[in-house]
């Protein structure tokens, strides 16, 4: 078996170990006879699998007490809606900080349920780079504060924890959670798709202040309703078994590799093989601000664009796949997220050498 260096913004690669321990509890998990495809969610079997995700999902990231761990579908997408239905109602306003195609997606979605203000914006750089808090004008009355931590797209990344005050802090967290040590109380609602760094697709993780439930529009759908999801342990109604199972294995990964601490030091080795080729090269480059750069997702150009076919044939044939860049954006774009390991970098930089020898 060969397997590629995929470097997909998602879904995105799985550690091999995690894989290979599914594959083995396929038809039987534990002696039960089942797969865990084939659990009911109110079995004894699945409520101790969700049971230790959660707590494996606590312990890594230093969950406080006063927050909840909910289980949820619908992607960060669906968030965009679910937020807004389940806070904006106290004041009937938000703000919003807009760094790229994941923050404007969700600004969009959130004037559906109530006055969502740009409080910030990375236009005027063309997104690439995250707006200095000193220019930031936010609504003292705002119901929250909602950032993208990590643009997949324009690979622009926060390194640092926005100030609110008094208004609770909303993160997408998508494409940058698990990959270093966060402070969670600094924020009231944090809340990430888990194809990226947790597991497949299917399964959306909401960590939530417990002030912060309770107060859902009357229109927001049951499924939605943070509230009743908290009291029914993230079953109200059937959760994504599978994908949950997988994610708990995954932080298990994580654990035995160190946890998050030593998840970072991995992902900045990553990042500065990639990084230091870039900006000695003038063959390719990368637009982010230096201090805003993406360890997750590092976006770059050719210097002549009509190469780009070549470039991604020539590194599909090496083992290299999904090098292309957003549709939006152009050129190329390595998604190194934790599963990636050091030797796929160094393999795409020792490519990205060849191929501007041959061309440059």
């Amino acid at each position: 078996m060969t397997r590629v260096f995929n470097f997909s913004p998602g879904p995105a690669t799985l550690p091999e170990s995690v894989l290979r321990k599914a594959a083995e509890e396929m038809l039987d998990w534990h002696g039960s006879g089942m797969s865990v495809m084939e659990m009911s969610h109110r079995g004894k079997e699945f409520i101790s699998i969700h049971a230790e995700a959660e707590s494996l999902l606590r312990e890594l990231l230093g969950v406080p007490a006063n927050y909840k761990v909910l289980f949820m579908q619908g992607g960060a997408i669906g968030e965009n809606a679910i937020v807004p239905m389940n806070l904006i109602g106290k004041t009937g306003k938000a703000d919003y900080v807009i760094t790229g195609d994941w923050s404007k997606k969700s600004i969009k979605e959130a004037k559906t349920y109530g006055k969502a203000n740009v409080a910030a914006t990375g236009e005027a750089s063309t997104f690439t780079a995250i707006p200095k808090q000193s220019e930031w004008k936010l609504d003292p009355e705002a119901s929250y504060v909602h950032i993208c931590s990590n643009e997949t797209i324009g690979g622009v990344e926060y390194h640092w924890t926005p100030e609110t005050g008094a208004v609770p802090l909303v993160a997408d967290m998508s494409s940058n959670i698990m990959s270093r040590p966060i402070d969670i109380a600094k924020y009231g609602l944090i809340y990430a798709g888990a194809q990226k760094n947790m597991g497949p697709s299917g399964v959306t993780v909401v960590i939530v202040r417990d002030d912060l439930i309770g107060h859902a529009l009357p229109i927001t759908p049951s499924a939605f309703n943070y509230q009743l999801q908290a009291e029914n342990d993230s079953m109200y109604n059937t959760p994504p078994t599978y994908a949950i199972y997988i994610a708990g294995l995954v932080f298990k990964h994580i654990k035995e590799m160190g946890g998050l601490k030593a998840m970072e030091e991995h992902n900045k080795a990553k990042a500065a093989v990639l990084y230091d080729y870039l900006d000695n090269s003038k063959f390719y480059r990368n637009p982010v601000a230096k201090e805003d750069r993406s360890l997750m997702n590092v976006p770059f150009k050719l210097k002549d664009d009509s190469l780009d076919d070549a470039f991604l044939k020539g590194a599909h044939a090496k083992g290299m796949i999904q090098l292309k860049g957003h549709r939006s954006v152009g050129g190329m774009r390595a998604s190194i997220y934790n599963a990636m390991p050091i030797e796929g970098v160094r393999a795409l930089v020792a490519y990205m050498k060849e191929f501007e020898v041959q061309h440059g």
